[in-house]
């Protein structure tokens, strides 16, 4: 796969960050905006990041359906859509899906990869961590406040290792630093358990990261969750050692100046990504016979306040 031919679906402000990278690469890469008038607008502005990091690419293929990438033929599909988005994506990509493609999840939460693997065999999926913070600036332009290089790419079956390290090579070529890695879930659970772990907390209370972590009251609830996950993520076989907390806090306290972007969710009265955050450590902890008092708490408080305009 020296010159795949490359989709992103999902441009949102991740997307289309990882689409301005792949197109300064690869100028004819497709992408999928279903969001009304979002096509025309893409290919009038293209994209524009700023910030920590800085793109201005043109747009040349976009279509508004998943469906509508057969007459390009696409061999390596990059997922960045919202989490509660992928059962319907995956139903879509089954109608163009063809023996030898690969499809990326680059979500935020846990086990987005072993969802798709299920569906197409995991010699078909790759995961990817994507270790920027970024925002919607404009339909066609997003601010990017940080990057904490690199990301880290990784195939679930070794065989795909060598594709997986040219895949990172195409995207650190266009910018966006990237390391394929032996292990991809060492360095999901890494990432997630840091975004598990406040997503709840600072969209309960409406805080910044920074803040929630500097309230007591708020730092005693966020100490309690990292115990539990830490505990769950050491019994899937992860265990990230007697530093990891004290290095996480440290890093949350230093970088958690803006609230995470479940507060945004809530604020817009949006479906927020519980399941494969919160509620997928829930999950595993019911499945393993662990106990998670304070993740459950937490994730059915995001739930009732998504109630709350959901189901009106």
């Amino acid at each position: 796969m020296d010159d795949p031919r490359i989709a992103v679906v999902g441009i949102g402000a991740t997307g289309a960050v990882l689409a301005a990278a792949l197109l300064a690469r690869n100028p004819e890469a497709v992408l999928v905006a279903r969001r009304a008038g979002l096509k025309d607008q893409l290919k009038k502005n293209g994209i524009i990041v700023s910030g920590e990091l800085n793109y201005r690419v043109s747009v040349h293929n976009v279509v508004e359906r998943i469906t509508g990438l057969k007459g390009y033929n696409p061999n390596l599909i990059f997922i960045a859509t919202k989490t509660f988005h992928l059962h319907a994506v995956i139903d879509a990509l089954k109608e163009i899906f063809q023996p030898g493609m690969k499809i990326v999840s680059t979500h935020n939460g846990l086990g987005t990869e072993d969802v798709i693997a299920d569906v197409f065999g995991a010699d078909a999926v790759f995961r990817m961590t994507l270790n920027y913070g970024v925002s919607l600036r404009g339909p066609c332009e997003v601010s990017a406040a940080f990057f904490n290089r690199p990301n880290h790419l990784g195939a679930l079956v070794p065989e795909n290792q060598p594709m997986g390290s040219r895949v990172a090579e195409i995207l650190t070529e266009g910018g966006l630093d990237t390391q394929c890695v032996d292990d991809i879930k060492l360095y999901v659970w890494k990432k997630m358990i840091m975004k598990c772990t406040m997503a709840s907390i600072c969209a309960v209370t409406d805080k910044t990261i920074k803040e929630a972590l500097e309230f007591p009251p708020t730092r005693e609830i966020a100490e309690g969750c990292f115990t539990e996950v830490l505990t769950i993520a050491r019994a899937m076989g992860y265990d990230l050692g007697e530093d990891y907390l004290k290095t996480a806090l440290a890093y949350l306290e230093k970088v958690g100046i803006h609230k995470d972007s479940m507060c945004v969710d809530v604020a817009n009265r949006t479906r927020t990504e519980i399941d494969f955050l919160g509620g997928k450590v829930v999950e595993y902890g019911k499945a393993l016979g662990i106990p998670t008092p304070c993740y459950s708490t937490m994730t059915n408080l995001v739930r009732a306040i998504e109630s709350n305009y959901l189901l009106r």
